[in-house]
């Protein structure tokens, strides 16, 4: 055919000018060319030139996206603007396929069009990106020329009566608009922007975060197209591979995304809720308004789009019915167009009557529908994600003032708090996600019925019913599903809490051979966690089972009805294909209901939560609550970030020389405390009477007075309320009457009732009393490093770190510490001793700058020349010097002369209390009483004798720090060069590996399930699928049929078709046959996919639960606590819960896609060719998000981490905090990690919806392609329509299969990270507990003398480190007290543990009454000796089980047990008596009773063997007087060994060993030793007076 842009036909109407130029309608078309043309040839250059220079460019960041006015509107007019000129260009290829030779006019000037558009925006994005809006005039007359030159071709059409009948009118008409709305925001770009016709143009600043080059997260503010299909995020994903995302990749977040901004909003929303008085809602309601006022805009937005997206997700299956139909018309011919002004023109039902309209129109409302769906998910989402910053923010906030009393009472505990932050917000932040569906579903329900009765009449209401029955069973399972998680929570949590005992106390229950005990009560819990799993297997099978069978069923029924119900049934393809895609769009709303309800209750649940929580008791004494009241309810968190600089000068210490002048000051100010009160008094209690809980007081009587600047001790019997004392003075107890006064010289600057202070800082939190520099009896370490714990948010000093280092003696600790001060503590501390806590802890104290400093019992865990040191250099040097006032307790009476005030406290109340020389005058007994503890003669009393020791030990200290740096140094060196050999390859094998599938870990899961399980899993799952695809496939074949038959009817003149012989009964049956084969098997694999997760999650646990119990103890020393309870959390969780639902997932979307793709191909083979490129593009998406995502979920986990420790810490260290008026540091901290936890969790979205966005395109591909190429197959090559339909049903849900399938992977990978870990700790070797003696061997009463003979015994930790025991040998006869002394790190509890083989003994050997112990089975070996242990361990349960977990003993040795160790009385008063319970750890006793408590458990065990490992370190020295005659009398025929912390408690002893450095210095009798003046014991002695 010739080409002629205006046709060739001999009577040309076409070149007709006679009526006037304008009205020959080729030439309007011509004229339309003429904008276009223009715009073309004078953009090109300028965006050549652009895009060369912009190399050139600065690339300001991306201050670049500085939006024009009209920004959002201008890209969504062009998106109009270009759909409808693709419209245009159809229109006129349709209409001119009715003529002889192609008319170029009716398609050519549509295609410039569209260039034009396309040009035009992405001149228009270049321009704003350089800002540079001069540029813009020429879109100016573009757009006037296009809306002059279309507006004439309207009018001239209307003139000749072309009406909104005719196809092309309307797109006309419509592109007059959109020009004219085009040139509209281009004038408001001049009005705005002021760039010409106006003298000054506006200088624009780009908003804040743009100009913060830390911001990259760009959604906010790209543009619109970017936005949608997450184009900026290209960069980053790809950047994935070549290096690891970490928090300095995805940098900060955007500042209208940050947690403070949404706090702020969330508080502001709760201040409107409570303004007015009588109406505000209360509880949970207030929390649910102040939600929709804060966060509900963005969801209505989100809401909207998934509305829109929904309505376009019912082009489908109409295109496709149309498709099929046009295609099955037999008479395929048209009646010839309209001809008015010489040219075609055609109606727009013809229009959508052709094929190939449909099929672009189908990929168009795919494109759209996808990028609505995804934005509203994305939006919802990081609603949520900011809904959940801002409440951790809030629950933080509520943390900062809870009641101590809360806590230890265990109203709350830690668990729950963690619990709030952990899951609760998380509850709401999927509520949030998942809230657009609630309002969408049911209109998508409605829709899809509606289209269902109009294509199947009556029987698809029936079909719909079989839905809507089958629904509420649905529900019932998912209910079921959540109940049944909730029980196997509760178990699991169970579980959790006894594996976390043991594993803190796995020490100890090696020692005691108890390892069996604790772990068959953890198996115990497990096996009804299991039973539980059982369940909620069940239920998630059937869900599954629900999810893949409702829709078959509801096809089945559907058409059975159909066929039965009319006697001329319609089943062509068009009707059959279209109401099988309708029936999987309404099924999708009805799976999703299920968890969205679920997720509904959940919300609802954790809000009541929260509501309790915030509703929960707060600190507060009178002053405060006056304030409270007068200022509305939530005053607490008003203003409460802009009072941190505030605060931080009002806590600037005035200098030295003017205080006097400052009190005088105070005193005109309106002092009211210090009128009353002398100036050299700090604090001042009177008749104070204070509470924990409703009860009677803990402190009743209260009246003392601390003296300004001098060192004030507190001393008393364990558990006479010392620390209670000090916490009521810092306000953390309830104050029943009395009242505690601070003295003004503290804090002079405090204490001014500045109303603008009080405004600033909220409720009146600068209350009477200043920072107080306080170190807890437990002491309480941050996770950071060593140096962060000590000086904790100060600036550094190095002088002054220096000397209370030294002060503290840490110095040699940091030098056997792997990075020295810059190593990570906390984790509970998880490489330090008690006495290494304790030291940093008062370190801490010291080195903070406050006038006041309360030491509650800082002695406990160290020995005698730590707390001398401490004493002289810190307690007495350095705080002397600087004035400071001293609270300090203590249970080490020796340092009494030392204090300038004391006061003595008896059961809760005050004793006495003045100086040394008071109290000698008042209470001559308690006086003498003291003396006596003291072992001390009067004139000694007096005189302080620790200098001569001094500088011994401080050499002794430098020795050692020397010997172990060098040891580090060594291992150091050694380390340094094999590292760095690996380090080249061991990058590129980092990201090799980070590109593959984990099948390792995959073998090891599937393996673990058993051969059976797999086969059978594998099978179902290809029968199932071949079955669905046959089902599909009968259908086809059936509708086909029907039409035939239909030609065939009219053929032969049968008025019905059935009387032409064809019967649907056969079809049906068939169909009917294979519907309920499918519905089985579904049902079969279902089960099979649980039934294998629940057999791998049992085996996993049990042979990990096994293999921790039997390591050896280096393995807790070496490996964090936190990381082994993980793998028994988080990843018995993930093995439990997740993986085989992901699996079950991936295989089904893997299995669906494959077969969708493979009906496709068999239905138009030349699909094939397309594929390929289809294919490669999904290969490289999904390789780069697989590395992308993986990296960013475990950001996402590891950021969530020091999250949720920074809530559990700050709830441990609350009184520290709020002692030293640390709170907005710590909020400040919480700020940082909850942003960057969020812009983790914001960066995962985006990049999910970065891969969705593009599957889903490459889907509508598919779907073009397929329906393209099976149109041209029917129409030329007489494809059965029967089978067009089967494809095109196919093509449309493979986006849905790849999306999920590459999403399963992902997950997969991830998961399957915790079957690796898993792995990893089972290949731990265990402890040898086979012995070379079988039990039965071992005499029944062994050891019956206690006799130990140790020969030429060396010991080291682990076969790669130094020995810590060299060549000892010693021999102990039956019935000897042994006491054991030396150094810190001597190698004494080395020497202990040896005993029972806790420690490699590589030479020589230890005999106990004549058998060598390494022949003895290690659970013998330790259940006949005891030991008592430096750290007091108590586990949750009764007392009984404490003493006695074995349930060996009777009452009546418990009783005694209990008597011996001093605690009969205090059980006594306790309800339940020896069943009284214990909390976890034994919080509810003190540390004291605690040590006590261990003891009594060793006394139970009656052995012949006893050793005390430092055991009297935090009892009084009355208790522990009485304990050693306790000792001496009840094991007076039984062999002690005693480890010691003060060496006076060995003084009887009948040997005494002095170690160090794992060799054996000294053997001999205390007395001889002391005779002796140079012996290192002698020297020992005198340090210890």
């Amino acid at each position: 055919m010739s080409l002629a842009f205006c046709g060739n036909e001999n009577n040309s109407v076409a070149y007709n000018v006679d009526g006037g130029v304008l009205n020959n309608g080729c030439f309007l078309d011509a004229l339309n060319v003429v904008p276009h043309v223009f715009l073309l040839f004078i953009t090109f250059p300028i965006l050549f030139i652009g895009w060369g220079s912009q190399s050139s460019k600065v690339h300001i960041h991306h201050s670049t996206w500085l939006h024009f006015p009209g920004h959002n509107l201008r890209w969504l007019l062009t998106f109009v603007l270009l759909f409808i000129l693709v419209c245009e260009i159809a229109e006129g290829i349709v209409s001119d396929g009715f003529s002889q030779s192609l008319h170029l006019h009716l398609y050519m000037p549509a295609g410039l069009a569209f260039m034009a558009g396309i040009t035009s925006i992405i001149y228009y994005h270049n321009i704003e990106t350089s800002n540079f809006p001069k540029l813009l005039l020429a879109l100016l007359i573009y757009w006037v020329l296009a809306f002059i030159m279309k507006t004439i071709k309207f009018a001239k059409y209307t003139e000749h009566g072309i009406g909104p009948r005719q196809l092309r009118y309307c797109i006309t008409g419509l592109l007059v608009l959109l020009y004219g709305l085009l040139l509209a925001v281009e004038i408001n770009v001049i009005l705005g922007r002021r760039y010409m016709c106006f003298a000054d143009p506006t200088e624009v600043k780009p908003p804040e975060d743009l100009q913060d080059l830390g911001v990259r997260f760009l959604q906010p503010f790209v543009n619109l197209l970017s936005k949608a299909t997450y184009w900026w995020m290209n960069t980053f994903i790809t950047s994935a591979h070549r290096r690891p995302i970490d928090l300095k990749v995805i940098g900060k977040l955007p500042i209208a995304m940050r947690a403070l901004t949404n706090y702020m909003k969330l508080r502001k929303a709760f201040e409107e809720q409570k303004k007015p008085q009588g109406t505000a809602p209360q509880g949970p309601k207030l929390i649910w308004q102040a939600l929709r006022k804060a966060f509900g805009r963005p969801l209505i937005l989100s809401i909207t789009f998934r509305f829109l997206a929904d309505l376009l997700g019912f082009a489908g299956p109409l295109c496709i019915s149309g498709i099929v139909h046009h295609i099955s018309k037999d008479n395929r011919t048209i009646q010839q167009p309209m001809t008015l002004l010489g040219i075609y023109f055609i109606s727009s039902k013809e229009f959508l009557e052709n094929a190939y309209v449909l099929a672009v129109l189908l990929f168009f409302a795919l494109l759209l529908q996808r990028t609505f769906l995804q934005a509203s998910y994305y939006v919802a989402i990081e609603t949520g994600i900011n809904l959940r910053g801002a409440i951790q923010t809030k629950i933080y906030n509520k943390i900062m003032r809870l009641c101590t009393s809360n806590m230890s009472m265990g109203e709350l505990t830690v668990a729950q708090i963690c619990n709030l932050v952990a899951i609760d917000t998380n509850q709401l932040m999927w509520f949030f996600f998942l809230c657009p569906n609630l309002w969408a579903m049911p209109v998508q329900i409605i829709v899809g019925v509606i289209l269902l009765y109009y294509l199947l009449g009556i029987s698809a209401l029936i079909g719909a019913t079989v839905i809507a029955v089958l629904a509420p069973v649905q529900y019932f399972v998912a209910t079921k599903l959540s109940q049944t998680q909730k029980s196997t929570l509760e178990y699991s949590s169970e579980r959790l809490k006894k594996t976390n005992e043991l594993l803190r106390g796995i020490k100890l229950l090696k020692l005691y051979a108890w390892e069996h005990i604790f772990c068959d009560s953890v198996e115990e819990t497990r096996g009804k966690e299991l039973t539980s799993l059982q369940a909620f297997a069940l239920y998630t099978s059937i869900s599954i089972f629900m999810n893949a069978a409702i829709p078959i069923a509801a096809v089945l029924t559907t058409f059975v009805v159909h066929v039965h119900i009319s006697e001329d049934a319609d089943l062509s393809p068009a009707v059959a294909f279209a109401s099988l895609s309708l029936f999987h769009i309404l099924v999708t709303p009805l799976f999703l209901l299920s968890s969205v309800v679920r997720s509904t209750v959940k919300a609802l649940v954790s809000v009541q939560k929260l509501s309790e929580f915030f509703s929960s008791d707060e600190i507060g004494d009178e002053q405060e609550t006056r304030a409270m009241l007068t200022s509305g309810s939530s005053n607490h968190n008003q203003n409460r970030y802009q009072a941190v600089p505030l605060k931080v000068v009002n806590r600037k210490r005035p200098p030295r020389d003017d205080w006097n002048n400052y009190s005088l000051q105070g005193d005109h100010e309106g002092d009211r405390p210090s009128h009353d009160m002398d100036q050299d008094i700090c604090i001042k209690i009177t008749s104070g009477y204070f509470t924990w809980t409703d009860g009677p007081p803990t402190l009743s009587n209260v009246d003392i007075k601390i003296p300004f600047g001098k060192l004030t001790m507190i001393v008393g019997q364990v558990g006479c309320g010392k620390s209670s004392l000090l916490l009521a003075t810092l306000g953390e107890m309830q104050r029943v009457s009395g009242t505690v006064t601070w003295n003004s010289s503290d804090m002079i600057t405090q204490v001014r009732e500045d109303p603008t202070d009080r405004d600033a800082a909220g409720d009146g939190d600068i209350r009477k009393r200043g920072a107080v520099a306080y170190a807890s009896q437990k002491p309480w370490l941050l996770n950071a490093t060593l140096v962060e714990n000590i000086t904790f948010e100060m600036p550094m000093i190095k002088p002054r770190y220096k000397a209370v280092i030294e002060a503290c003696s840490l110095q040699p600790d940091i030098d056997i510490l792997p990075q020295g001060d810059q190593t990570e503590v906390g984790e509970r501390g998880i490489i330090l001793s008690g006495g290494q806590k304790q030291r940093i802890s008062v370190a801490r104290a010291l080195y903070q700058q406050t006038n006041l400093v309360f030491l509650d019992d800082p002695f406990s865990a160290l020995d005698i020349h730590l707390s001398d040191h401490l004493m002289q250099d810190g307690i007495l040097k350095l705080l002397r010097e600087e004035k400071r006032t001293v609270v300090l307790v203590t249970h080490k009476l020796q340092y009494l002369p030392h204090a300038d005030w004391i006061i003595a406290m008896k059961d809760g109340t005050i004793q006495t209390e003045g100086t040394l020389k008071d109290i000698q005058n008042s209470e001559p007994e308690l006086f003498e009483q003291w003396k006596t503890l003291m072992h001390r003669q009067d004139q000694e009393f007096e005189k302080e004798t620790v200098a001569a020791s001094m500088t011994d030990l401080e050499r002794k200290n430098l020795r050692r720090a020397m010997y172990s740096r060098e040891a580090i140094r060594t291992e150091e060196d050694e380390e340094e060069e094999s590292l760095e050999s690996d380090d080249d390859d061991n990058l590129s094998q980092v990201m090799r590996q980070r590109a593959t599938i984990p099948w390792r870990s995959c073998g090891t899961y599937l393996s673990s399930a058993g051969l059976l399980l797999l086969t059978l899993l594998l099978l179902s799952q290809l029968l199932k699928h071949s079955l669905m695809v046959a089902i599909d496939y009968w259908l086809a074949h059936w509708t086909s049929h029907v039409i035939a038959a239909k030609i065939e009817a009219t053929a032969r003149n049968c008025s019905v078709v059935q009387d032409c012989g064809f019967s649907h009964s056969w079809y049906l049956s068939v169909f009917s046959v294979l519907c309920c084969l499918g519905i089985v098997l579904c049902l079969a694999t279902s089960v099979a996919v649980e039934w294998t997760g629940l057999k791998v999650a049992k085996e996993l646990h049990h042979s990990l639960l096994n293999k921790i119990i039997l390591a050896p103890m280096r393995l807790f020393e070496t490996t964090p606590l936190g990381s082994i309870l993980n793998r028994f959390s988080t990843d018995t969780n993930t093995i439990d819960q997740h993986i085989p639902t992901t699996l079950e997932c991936l295989a089904r979307s893997t299995l669906l896609c494959v077969s969708a793709l493979g009906v496709i191909s068999y239905v138009t083979p030349v699909f094939l060719i397309a594929l390929l490129p289809l294919a490669v593009a999904c290969y490289f998406i999904q390789k780069y998000f697989r590395v992308a995502s993986r990296d960013l979920q475990q950001l996402e986990d590891s950021t969530q981490l020091p999250l949720l420790s920074h809530f559990s810490e700050t709830v441990e260290g609350l009184t520290t905090i709020r002692a030293l008026r640390y709170e907005p540091r710590f909020r400040q901290r919480l700020l940082q990690f909850t942003d960057a936890n969020n812009i983790a969790s914001l960066f995962l979205t985006a990049a999910n919806r970065w891969l969705e966005v593009r599957m889903e395109y490459v889907g509508a591909c598919v779907v073009l392609v397929a329906a393209v190429a099976s149109i041209t197959n029917s129409l030329y090559n007489q494809l059965s329509t029967g089978l067009v339909g089967l494809g095109l049903t196919y093509a449309l849900m493979v986006s849905n299969y790849m999306n999920w399938m590459v999403r399963n992977l992902a997950d997969m990978e991830v998961q399957l990270g915790s079957v690796k870990r898993i792995n990893g700790l089972l290949k731990t070797e265990p402890e040898n507990y086979e012995g070379l003696l079988t039990v039965s061997q071992v005499p029944d009463g062994w050891p019956r003398q206690g006799e130990i003979k140790i020969q030429n015994l060396s010991v080291r930790y682990d076969a790669t480190l130094k020995p810590v025991l060299k060549n000892v040998n010693a021999h102990i006869n039956p019935g000897q007290k042994v006491g054991i002394c030396g150094r810190t790190g001597s190698g004494k509890s080395s020497f202990s543990l040896a005993f029972f083989r806790m420690v490699d003994m590589f030479e020589g050997r230890i005999v106990i009454d004549d058998i060598d112990i390494a022949k003895l089975p290690l659970q013998t070996l330790r259940s006949r000796l005891s030991i008592i242990l430096q750290d007091p361990i108590l586990f949750s349960g009764t007392i009984r089980f404490n003493l006695d977990p074995e349930m060996k003993a009777t009452d009546q040795m418990l009783w005694e047990a209990l008597d011996i160790a001093q605690l009969k009385p205090v059980v006594k008063s306790l309800p339940g008596g020896l069943d009284a319970t214990v909390t976890e750890g034994g919080e509810n006793f003190s540390q004291g009773q605690r040590q006590l408590f261990c003891l009594a458990r060793a006394f139970v065990r009656k052995s012949s063997i006893l050793i005390m490992d430092e055991a009297t370190a935090s009892i009084d020295m009355a208790t522990e007087s009485i304990l050693q005659k306790v000792v001496m009398t009840a094991f007076a025929d039984r062999t002690v060994v005693t480890i010691a912390h003060r060496v006076h408690t060995i003084l009887n002893a009948d040997l005494v060993i002095v170690m160090k450095r794992g060799i054996i210095l000294e053997y001999d009798r205390p007395e001889a030793l002391l005779d002796k003046e140079d012996s290192v014991f002698t020297s020992f002695v005198r340090a210890d007076k």
